[in-house]
This record gives C-alpha cells, sequence and structure tokens, in this order.
C-alpha cells in the first residue's frame, strides 16, 4: 500500500484529502506549519485510522529543505498547499505570489532528492486557465489554455496570477529534473467543512449569505464539489494513464445565480444584496471536462448538491 504525502494538511482540499487515503488504508504524512496548534491541527487527528497511520510534520512553504523530512520515503505527493484568495493586501507579493511560486520550487526540490518518489500531483486551479482575453473566441476552454498573465495584471486578479506563475513553474522544474507530475484544475470548490473553521472559499460563502461583505464578487465561474476535487487528485496519483493537466470543474455561473439560487431555498438569510462593480473576473465561459472523462471519472456533482451540503455543514456547526 503506497504511502503519500499531503503538503498543508489544514487546507480545505488537503483535510479532505488526508481523510481519504486514510480510509483507504495508506500511511499518509502531512505538513503543517505549526503541528502543536490544537485548534488548527487537531481534527485531523480524529480521522479513522490517524492514530496508526497519520504523522504531522512541521514545514514552511517559504523555507528551503523544509519538506524534505516529510517527503523522504514516500511513494507520491500530493502538493495542495498554498494561499488562497486572501482578502485585498497591499503585500500581495510576500503574502500570496512568494509562497505560491517559492513554495512549489520547495516541494518540487525535497521531491527530487527522495528517490523514493514515483508521481506528484499538484493542485492548481481554473484561475490558470479562464483569465485571458479572448476567452469567449477559445472556449470551451481546455487544458491546453492559460491564463494571460498581462491580463491579470490589468484587473489586479493577484490569486489567477500567482497561480499562473506557479503551475508554469511548476512544469518548468519537471523537466529540468525528471519528475513525473499531474496536475489537477479544479474550479470554484464547494461542499462540507470538515475543519473547526471556514476557510478560503467556503469562508467566502459564508460572508455573501451572512450578508458581511457589503457586497458579492462579480465573478462568473466554475464550481465543484470537493468530492469531486479529491476523487480527481486519486486518479491523478494511482492511474498510469493520467498525464499533464486535470480540469476539474462542473457548472459555471454568476454569483448573482447563486445567491438567487440559495435564496430561493434558504429565505431566512441576510444575503448580499449588490454586486461588486469590479470587472476582468465575470467573462462567461465554459470548461470542457473531455479530458477526464475519458480516463472513465464520473459525472460531476451538481450546483444544488454541492450548496446543499456545504449549507447543511454550516448550519450543524452552529455557522448559520
Amino acid at each position: 500500500m503506497p504511502e503519500y504525502c499531503v503538503t498543508g494538511g489544514t487546507g480545505f482540499i488537503a483535510a479532505y484529502l488526508v481523510k481519504c487515503l486514510l480510509e483507504k488504508g495508506h500511511t499518509v504524512r502531512t505538513t503543517v506549519r505549526d503541528p502543536g496548534d490544537a485548534a488548527k491541527v487537531g481534527f485531523l487527528r480524529e480521522f479513522k485510522g490517524a492514530k496508526e497511520r497519520l504523522k504531522i510534520f512541521k514545514a514552511d512553504l517559504l523555507v528551503e529543505g523544509s519538506f524534505d523530512e516529510s517527503i523522504q520515503g514516500v511513494d507520491g505527493v500530493f502538493h495542495t498547499a498554498s494561499p488562497v484568495l486572501v482578502p485585498y493586501d497591499d503585500n500581495i507579493q510576500e503574502t500570496l505570489i512568494d509562497p505560491c511560486i517559492k513554495g512549489t520550487l520547495n516541494v518540487l526540490n525535497s521531491c527530487s532528492k527522495a528517490s523514493s518518489v514515483k508521481r506528484v500531483v499538484l493542485t492548481s486551479s481554473c484561475s490558470s486557465i479562464r483569465y485571458r482575453y479572448d476567452v469567449q473566441q477559445v472556449c470551451p476552454l481546455n487544458e491546453s489554455h492559460w491564463s494571460d498573465t498581462d491580463y491579470c495584471k490589468n484587473y489586479n486578479l493577484w490569486y489567477a496570477y500567482a497561480k499562473t506563475i506557479g503551475e508554469k513553474e511548476a512544469w518548468r522544474i519537471v523537466k529540468e529534473k525528471g519528475i513525473d507530475l499531474v496536475v489537477v484544475n479544479p474550479s470554484f470548490v464547494v461542499g462540507p467543512l470538515l475543519a473547526p473553521q471556514p476557510t478560503s472559499t467556503l469562508l467566502l460563502i459564508l460572508s455573501i449569505v451572512k450578508g458581511l461583505r457589503g457586497e458579492y464578487p462579480n465573478t462568473t465561474v466554475g464550481f465543484v464539489h470537493i468530492d469531486d476535487v479529491i476523487a480527481a487528485h486519486i486518479l491523478a496519483m494511482e492511474d498510469s494513464r493520467a498525464s499533464g493537466r486535470l480540469i476539474c470543474s462542473s457548472s459555471v455561473a454568476h454569483m448573482s445565480e447563486i445567491v438567487e439560487m440559495l435564496r430561493a431555498k434558504y429565505p431566512s438569510y441576510p444575503y448580499e444584496n449588490n454586486c461588486s462593480s469590479k470587472e476582468g473576473d465575470n467573462n462567461p465561459h465554459s470548461m470542457d471536462t473531455t479530458k477526464i472523462a475519458q480516463l472513465g471519472f464520473p459525472a460531476f456533482k451538481t450546483l444544488q448538491q454541492m450548496f446543499d451540503e456545504c449549507i447543511k455543514s454550516f448550519q450543524d456547526k452552529g455557522f448559520l
């Protein structure tokens, strides 16, 4: 049974991945910045099989060599650790771009030192695909398309900028070092909350439902259920036919449609009513998922399914 390392274990995708791999019987190593922070890390130790087969290591994306110990001896590495959707910040370079790019470099360097590692699966994003001036002309978008970094800069889309540069850098490094890399490009990930506190995409949804932001983002984006994202990562790791990039996305919708869908079903919450006037993130588009389907991937879960499960988990945990 292969042993795997999952970077950034407390992240939304990473935590689910750790849980799923443990349930399948794997020995799992995961990295966090502070293994001693029980409030943040404790829930990972509660997973079924964690006592016997989960090892938690300290590592920091910006510290060279800090992933060496956690990666040495494993069969495969899931690099999911990356800052996500930080609120507007003057230090974009330090909080978002550096960890994304330097972090990928540091993890891949540790992988190249470990002869045991057979494959690396990198969590990228549809953000590294869909931001371009000619998006309407080239749709449906597939794995050959890349976001235009000038477009990202022009519209202050720094998350997309970091993800695009980070993924391109990953492809450059693995070519140089001869690492077998498969990249999963999920869209906006939705589903039930696993950690004690919502982070990233779930925090955004919660704040929109509770009317805490003043407006909802002016974004047209693909959405995808967390279960589908996890299944895509495991397929990317275990199926020898998987290669290159894999788009992992269900329906594309404008955030206003999501608000309307939720309001119709859960009318008692004080939703945001106003749409942001920010441009650049609202281009209608479609994503082509033929490649992952050809590997036998089943139909993606629907918008209604993913949001119902998300809202229910917020209710169960007392956030709504």
